[in-house]
């Protein structure tokens, strides 16, 4: 019997959510296990056991430990995805492109910006979401050709960049001017298994 998933999230990180909504599309049973960041639970010895740099999400799958919500992604796609069409290989170097945006630009961007009016981080909150804004120009014009990031099919590509996308108004970057990336969105929100992230009354949105 395959031992239980377990996910260790901080429900309100994009991150972590990355992994949770996999996970979900997938079908998969993960146990999903709360970390109290406000009070250090991810710099405590056994957790940074599990993650070097005490951050979330981490993954633990038997006894395989993964963390970096891309890499789990990965591990999730290549180990537990049968029908093989969410990391195929012959899309795999334009998916890790993606997901290279996803550690860059996206994080610099519209998580930055959240992180300033969510959690009070300590960025430039003007270059943080002219940095969303530029990265919102190109994936616009991206998805004016075809209805996901690498084609017509969703792949862990277009996960990585969700999360933080859909709620980049919580950090004052909008998305009205981007009709193909809301359309982008309301398809990844229509497929099966689909879980949302919870809504913050923050930057555009308070």
């Amino acid at each position: 019997m395959t031992a239980k998933l377990k996910l260790h999230r901080f429900e309100k990180s994009g991150h972590s959510h990355r992994a949770v909504l996999f996970a979900s599309l997938l079908g998969l049973d993960a146990e999903l296990i709360d970390v109290d960041l406000a009070n250090g639970a991810h710099k405590t010895p056994d957790y940074l056991k599990m993650h070097p740099f005490g951050q979330v999400p981490v993954l633990q799958d038997g006894d395989q430990t993964i963390w970096d919500s891309n890499a789990i992604l990965v591990h999730l796609a290549t180990n537990h995805d049968a029908s093989g069409e969410w990391y195929p290989d012959d899309k795999a170097s334009a998916i890790q492109a993606w997901l290279s945006v996803a550690a860059g630009p996206l994080f610099n961007g519209p998580c930055a910006a959240r992180l300033v009016t969510v959690f009070g981080a300590d960025f430039d909150h003007e270059r943080t979401k002219a940095t969303a804004t530029a990265l919102f120009e190109i994936l616009d014009k991206e998805l004016a050709e075809r209805a996901f990031l690498v084609g017509d099919k969703p792949t862990i590509a277009d996960i990585a960049l969700y999360s933080y996308t859909a709620h980049a108004p919580e950090g004052g970057a909008p998305l009205e001017p981007y009709a193909n990336i809301r359309a982008w969105l309301k398809r990844i929100e229509a497929l099966p298994g689909f879980v949302a992230m919870p809504e913050t009354k923050a930057g555009l949105l308070a």
